[in-house]
């Protein structure tokens, strides 16, 4: 009998209803080939150019102001007709490229010797420390007392941004270098220089290349900055100048340069250190 109740009040299990498995929605082919191809980092640019116009056609903002991306290139391409846009860039390039090979070179050089040197890092570690902490852009008074407005004063400005960039990034490299590598030099009987060139060196490409293509995009917007306060020529200088001109045109392809040109670099470095590290994804791959 108590079997025939529960036969009754229990439900078998087959019977049991189940909950529906959920829909998973379907990815749409196209947004997910386009994601995948070489197009979608185009995506975000063209987004910020529709905005762009979009501000610029219904009027959000008023037109003396924020210029139609159209305005923008017309005016570029004048200054570029001119030549004044090719002298003001040429000479902001030089100015970059002098500081930043000059700092980038010192920068080097300390950081392997700071990093190798356990005395001279004690006495000189405090005062780089500190002096790693002084924004740049804030040294700009002290350099122009020190060098004037002249060229030395912006391949100064430059190098001091760079330098410190790259030997934090060399004395940290070289700090977390495993002592294995010190004693198989030790087993081989390196000398000092043998042991800096075969083993330090080769072990800090990979931070150094690192640290100078954060440099070299840190000293770009140092020097732009440096020649908007205080230039007769460059890229800063241009824009200051249309400022001053209430020509926000000439503003406009100053800030859209400058950009372009930061990007470029930050790539061009990646592609370079990538073609450099080469050995070490193939030694992984392996």
């Amino acid at each position: 009998m108590t079997s025939i109740v529960n036969a009754i009040a229990l439900p078998r299990a087959k019977d049991t209803p189940r909950s529906p498995a959920p829909v998973r929605a379907a990815p749409i082919p196209w947004l997910r080939r386009f994601v995948r191809s070489r197009w979608s980092v185009w995506a975000s640019p063209l987004a910020l150019l529709l905005l762009w116009t979009a501000a610029t056609t219904f009027e959000w903002m008023p037109a003396h102001i924020l210029m139609s991306p159209w305005q923008v290139l017309l005016t570029a391409a004048d200054l570029a007709e001119s030549g004044e846009l090719g002298q003001h860039l040429g000479i902001s390039l030089f100015r970059l490229l002098a500081g930043f090979g000059l700092g980038a070179s010192a920068g080097l050089a300390f950081g392997v010797v700071l990093g190798l040197s356990p005395g001279l890092r004690s006495y000189v570690d405090p005062t780089f420390n500190v002096l790693r902490q002084l924004p740049t852009v804030a040294l700009i008074p002290l350099f122009i007392l020190l060098f004037g407005i002249g060229e030395s004063f912006k391949v100064f400005i430059v190098a001091k941004a760079s330098f410190f960039i790259v030997a934090l990034a060399v004395h940290d490299a070289i700090r977390n270098l495993s002592q294995r590598y010190f004693e198989v030099g030790q087993v081989y009987c390196f000398s000092r220089w043998q042991r800096i060139r075969l083993i330090v060196l080769p072990a800090i490409v990979p931070a150094a290349l690192t640290g100078m293509r954060i440099a070299l995009s840190r000293s770009w917007m140092v020097l732009v900055g440096a020649e908007l306060l205080a230039a007769d020529s460059g890229l800063g200088q241009m824009m200051e100048m249309g400022r001053q001109m209430f020509r926000l045109d000439v503003v406009m392809v100053g800030v859209v340069l400058t950009g372009v040109i930061g990007f470029g670099l930050d790539r061009a470095c990646h592609a370079l250190e990538s073609r450099l590290m080469r050995w070490k994804r193939n030694g992984e791959s392996i």
